[in-house]
């Protein structure tokens, strides 16, 4: 496999990614470009064509084939994206086979945390585990789930949404509808709106000095800055999200019992320092007698887990 390259693309509303990606993992010939959502089918499809033509040796030589993550809902067995919120131009379009059409290359089509989990596993933080469990955090929090090296789709493909799974019935709505989702607690978005929230009614913080503007200014990654110099309604919110996040792990634990926990996304950095104090709250916490023993670790790839997802895809 080392000998063989991939193309990897991550497909976004506003953009596309594309990356050439070897045996070993390592990504090269990087592109983006502009990904037109809102318009016709083949606008779309051509945005992802371009992508894949800037990094792609001439007529593919060399390549053993493309994989693509994309927003849901999709079918990963038939390559086709139903009809994801965020790409309005595609509603029962069969990417895969369309690309296929183009290059003469197996095509392969997953959602993004999927296909992370399978590059973590791979060649990342989770490689030589078979049973892993990822969990991206960010604007929201996606999960992938990986059994004996292969992503775990379930019946319809549509297994591994961790990050809605509720952990308080009286919990606030999260944006699926569903009450208290690990999502409306703990990811970047979750974090800010809080602190938002919290000063806006009066609660005195520096984060708007931190943030140099408004509340409005604030982030995920804000919050955790000023918690880190010490801002004392930063630091509760950090510390709550934390609680939130082992609590809900440790479901995960003793659902899945994994042999590695991998955390991404562009707030996984907020968490790393509260990694080790995670782990001991998640043993409190589980009824697995082993949970003590699962690593939780950050993650290898970050704003190009998608471009090393859909590689692993090939793999």
């Amino acid at each position: 496999m080392r000998k063989r390259s991939f193309v990897g693309v991550d497909v976004g509303g506003t953009k596309v990614a594309a990356g050439l990606v070897n045996g070993d993992g390592e990504i090269s010939a990087q592109v983006r470009v502009a990904m037109v959502a809102d318009s016709s089918p083949q606008r779309g499809l051509d945005s992802v064509l371009s992508s894949i033509s800037h990094v792609i040796p001439h007529q593919g030589e060399g390549i053993a084939g493309i994989g693509i993550c994309a927003p849901g809902p999709l079918d990963p067995k038939t390559g086709v994206i139903l009809n994801p919120p965020n790409l309005p131009c595609w509603r029962n379009f069969p990417l895969a086979a369309a690309v296929r059409k183009k290059y003469s290359l197996p095509v392969k089509v997953d959602n993004d945390a999927n296909a992370a989990a399978l590059a973590e596993a791979r060649w990342g933080a989770a490689r030589e585990h078979r049973n892993v469990f990822y969990a991206t955090i960010g604007t929201g929090i996606g999960t992938g789930i990986i059994f004996d090296g292969k992503i775990y789709h379930g019946r319809t493909g549509s297994a591994g949404e961790g990050g809605h799974v509720s952990i308080d019935r009286n919990g606030p709505i999260c944006n699926c509808g569903k009450p208290g989702c690990i999502e409306i607690f703990a990811s970047g978005t979750a974090i800010a709106q809080r602190a938002r929230r919290e000063i806006e009614a009066g609660t005195k913080s520096s984060m708007v000095e931190v943030a140099h503007g408004g509340a409005e200014a604030i982030t995920g990654l804000i919050v955790g800055k000023a918690a880190d110099l010490g801002d004392r309604l930063a630091k509760k919110i950090v510390a709550e999200a934390v609680e939130m996040l082992a609590l809900w792990l440790s479901n995960i634990v003793d659902l899945l019992d994994p042999d590695v926990i991998v955390i991404g996304g562009g707030a996984a950095v907020l968490y790393q320092p509260f990694f080790n104090e995670m782990r001991k709250r998640i043993a409190k916490l589980a009824v697995n007698p082993h949970a003590s023993e699962v690593p939780l670790v950050s993650a290898r790839y970050g704003a190009d887990s998608g471009i090393a997802g859909g590689a692993a895809l090939c793999t």
